[in-house]
């Protein structure tokens, strides 16, 4: 599973990107480049344009205008089936409201992925073991989402973007739903295990508190991507 592109080039780059829903218009000629392993923060107000711009870039949502590249591919020519094989693992999403699967227990959870990868037993187990210790998951392993806490299910997400080592983690308000104190400790969470997957994340978000783990620091409004500031 590769984790950039080995050219020195940018990981993502968007030229020109712009997305219409009939005659409203939500991104407007958005250019963007992210660097192999860089974590990048998009703010701005509810209705910007954050979101559809992460649905693009994961190919969930197909651009009216300009070019997404993404590892030295142009997103919007490619198939449905190579977008889905870029989504299953070199491209993954942690979202506000966890997405995880109600019917699998927590250590399932994790595992799907790889399983949709073809890996073996043996090693699929070492690193779903690996991570949900790493998240702080280890004795819920066998608990159901049901069972789960919100600050739970958002770490066993945040396991589960991270299983198959991807190059690009796209964060969608993954502490919005979450109190203080859980929003705080997923966000050294996903700090420090992208650092250590040397993943590159593009976080949207309206925290300035979750914004200050990215390096670079973006401001959206009304479909308009801007740069706000760099963070030391």
């Amino acid at each position: 599973m590769q984790n950039g592109p080995d050219d020195g080039g940018p990981l993502l780059e968007l030229e020109g990107v712009g997305k219409s829903y009939g005659p409203q218009q939500i991104l407007k000629g958005i250019q963007l480049r992210v660097m192999s392993g860089e974590r990048v923060a998009i703010m701005g107000p509810s209705g910007s344009g954050k979101s559809t711009l992460l649905s693009c870039i994961a190919g969930l949502e197909t651009p009216d205008q300009g070019r997404i590249s993404f590892m030295g591919q142009d997103l919007t020519r490619l198939g449905e089936a190579r977008l889905t094989e870029l989504r299953r693992g070199t491209i993954s999403s942690v979202f506000q409201f966890f997405h995880l699967l109600p019917t699998l227990r927590a250590w399932e959870n994790v595992e799907f992925p790889l399983l949709l990868a073809r890996m073996s037993q043996a090693e699929r187990r070492e690193r779903v073991d690996h991570l949900l210790e790493e998240v702080g998951l280890a004795r819920r392993a066998q608990a159901w989402p049901s069972e789960m806490s919100g600050g739970e299910m958002q770490r066993l997400a945040l396991a589960r973007a991270l299983i198959t080592n991807p190059a690009l983690v796209l964060a969608d308000e993954p502490t919005g739903s979450l109190d203080s104190r859980n929003g705080e400790r997923v966000l050294d969470m996903l700090s420090q295990l992208t650092r250590q997957h040397r993943s590159a994340l593009l976080l949207v978000t309206h925290d300035s508190q979750a914004a200050g783990i990215c390096s670079r620091i973006l401001h959206m409004t009304d479909g308009i991507l801007s740069e706000q500031q760099a963070v030391e």
